[in-house]
């Protein structure tokens, strides 16, 4: 059995679904952050069978909770200090994302201000639907499949 050491002080990404730890790793800009990352792929679960799991040695404030509750709302997020679960966060569809993901509608002003924000809006909760805040273009990529 595998054994990562325990951390003091950070935050543990859970119930990640199996195979899709280091695509996670690449959406956060894990690799721009100088703090130490633990991924572990295809771990034992009761609930889901296989899942990954990623431990942050960072303060929860570095970390795109917005991000994580786009791609998959199910993920759970452990705050570590002192080496104990101090909390859990829920996560839950943002309202708003900015930068996350892209209009691909042409006649879009982001089309032709590239230094303009990216913004979309939920308009749907319960199909989970983001518009673009400009022109109103509905979002068709696929949240699993991260980028």
């Amino acid at each position: 059995m595998l054994s990562v050491g325990q951390m003091t002080e950070g935050v543990v990404l859970d119930h990640i679904e199996a195979g899709k730890g280091m695509q996670l790793y690449k959406y956060l800009k894990l690799d721009k952050m100088d703090c130490c990352v633990a991924i572990i792929k295809n771990a034992h679960s009761n609930k889901m069978g296989k899942k990954d799991i990623i431990k942050v040695e960072c303060p929860i404030d570095q970390l795109d909770l917005n991000v994580l509750g786009y791609i998959d709302h199910n993920i759970t997020v452990n705050i570590i200090r002192d080496a104990h679960i101090v909390d859990k966060k829920k996560l839950s569809l943002p309202k708003q994302l900015v930068n996350i993901i892209h209009c691909k509608n042409p006649r879009c002003i982001t089309s032709v201000e590239p230094e303009l924000d990216h913004i979309f809006l939920l308009s749907d909760p319960e199909k989970e639907i983001y518009r673009c805040r400009y022109c109103e273009e509905k979002y068709k990529g696929e949240r699993k499949n991260y980028k």
